[in-house]
């Protein structure tokens, strides 16, 4: 029998990670796969120094670390090169690829990415090279007649991004002006704002699993996620579906969110390039079962087929139907079978609905257990003030509960 170990690269979290421990151990029997058997682990990874020729006992990571640890990072990166471990996510590929080429490159594959503007940053590197190349050849540019092309309100973030960090709203020149000067050293964007929209869609994907959630960024980070199975009618929901697995298979990510606007019968993507998506109880609540089964079988899949890292990209492809005369509408299907090629979408169906056919309900069953109850208790309480405890960790279990009665198993 094979053994197969999913590490799991943490930084302070440990609601999902409990869970996903919890569902593994549950599930935890031999697997049968091409008449090979299976043993899964899971193993939370620690860091330390490691010599470049080290040998590995992990098959595949789950990464949330190495977006801004530079130590792990590094050892992702060699565990890929010289190891061959399968890792979520591409270390590669977001290190390089940040917010601004995820930009770029989806306005060549055509999507309505809304209209943005990279501005210098208003303080350069502190250095005498800086200084004499910014007089030399830097142009002098009039920031309020650039706005103008947007319009007010726009959005001003930073190029690379991360968790809303230096993001604001600009609603006239006082504000613009403000802003920008705030934003020091940082490289920044200014997007045009889409304002009076339909819905706000947020999509999680793991693997070729996409689930498109109604969002309202408004509210405080628990009461985001609307419960709304609705929300989208179906055209739109697969559009969703597909520019989610388009981006991801286009830069080689396996667990990234894709942010979208709905507005006036466009779906436009405003934000895609997450190296740690959102994955907490706290936030995803009811659907936090499905992000966690959804994360356990794709890793299982992973390593029990063998299948192999994806270090570098293969643009080419997407690039020729991108420049070609077909609508959008056929450039997406095209696209779409480009992304269901790379996650191996067929195949990885058949796998989770034969070798994994168990695992919906065993995540059922752990939901309801007094070990995922407690998890909700420690997470609520390391959340919130104490005086919202209370409130807070029933708020969590009627909410877990209204999942279970709605799997109806």
């Amino acid at each position: 029998m094979e053994q197969k170990l999913i590490g799991l690269l943490l930084g302070d979290e440990e609601d999902w990670p409990s869970a996903f421990e919890m569902l593994a151990r549950r599930f935890n029997k031999p697997l049968k796969y091409r008449r090979k058997s299976f043993k899964i682990d899971v193993d939370r990874i620690r860091i330390h120094p490691f010599n470049l020729r080290d040998s590995t006992r992990y098959n595949l990571v789950i990464d949330r670390l190495a977006y801004w640890h530079f130590n792990p990072r590094e050892w992702l990166k060699k565990t890929a090169l010289v190891n061959n471990v399968y890792l979520l996510n591409n270390p590669f590929t977001f290190q390089s690829m940040e917010k601004h080429s995820a930009y770029c490159a989806m306005i060549r594959l055509g999507l309505n990415i809304p209209e943005t503007i990279l501005v210098p940053s208003k303080i350069g590197p502190d250095s005498t090279k800086y200084s004499e190349t910014s007089a030399k050849y830097h142009d002098l540019f009039n920031l309020p007649e650039i706005a103008k092309e947007l319009q007010y309100p726009f959005y001003m973030k930073p190029f690379d991004g991360g968790g809303w960090r230096g993001v604001s709203k600009v609603r006239d020149e006082a504000e613009l002006d403000r802003v920008y000067d705030e934003s020091g050293q940082m490289l920044m964007h200014l997007q045009a704002g889409l304002e009076d929209y339909e819905v706000f869609v947020r999509s999680l994907a793991i693997g070729p699993q996409v689930s498109s959630f109604h969002y309202d960024p408004e509210q405080p980070p628990h009461g985001r996620y609307v419960i709304d199975h609705q929300f989208l009618d179906q055209e739109k929901g697969r559009e969703a579906e597909i520019i989610t697995k388009t981006i991801n298979a286009f830069f080689r990510w396996d667990f990234n969110s894709c942010e979208c606007i709905l507005k006036d019968g466009i779906l436009s993507p405003i934000d895609f390039a997450n190296a740690c998506p959102d994955i907490a109880i706290t936030s995803l609540h009811y659907y936090f079962p499905w992000a966690i089964k959804s994360l356990l079988a794709w890793s299982i899949y992973s390593v029990v087929s063998e299948r192999s890292m994806r270090i570098t990209m293969d643009i080419e492809k997407y690039f020729k139907i991108a420049d070609s005369d077909r609508s959008y509408e056929e450039k997406l299907s095209a696209y779409e079978k480009l992304a269901d090629k790379h996650f191996e979408t067929t195949r990885f169906e058949e796998f989770n609905s034969t070798v994994l056919k168990d695992l919906d309900e065993i995540m059922w069953d752990v939901v309801q257990t007094d070990e995922f109850d407690q998890m909700i208790i420690q997470t609520v309480r390391s959340m919130f003030p104490e005086h919202e405890h209370e409130e807070y960790i029933a708020h969590y279990r009627g909410l877990l509960k209204h999942w279970v009665d709605s799997e109806n198993f």
